[in-house]
């Protein structure tokens, strides 16, 4: 099995970031909370935004109709507990 690594610093693959972009993350920051890559050095967040390109992304297109986009991501209990603070 033939490993391209993206993240030096946390030893990421193109794989994992694209598991990760499957799963639901459409931008660097997203794959960083999910896998750290880009957290260190920063140097492969250009290669992470290349490998996500602009494709469909549920939360991106919320944002663009203008609407919420946390509560979608973190669900309505987190959402009212941090309303609430």
């Amino acid at each position: 099995m033939d490993r391209v690594y993206v993240c030096s610093c946390f030893g990421i693959t193109e794989q994992q970031v694209k598991k990760h972009a499957e799963d639901g993350a459409c931008t660097p920051r997203q794959i960083a909370s999910a896998s750290k890559a880009g957290t260190d050095c920063g140097s492969c967040v250009r290669r992470i935004q290349a490998l996500l390109g602009r494709g469909s992304c549920p939360r991106r297109e919320l944002a663009d109709q203008g609407m919420p986009v946390l509560s979608e991501v973190l669900g309505p209990v987190e959402t009212a507990r941090r309303e609430a603070a």
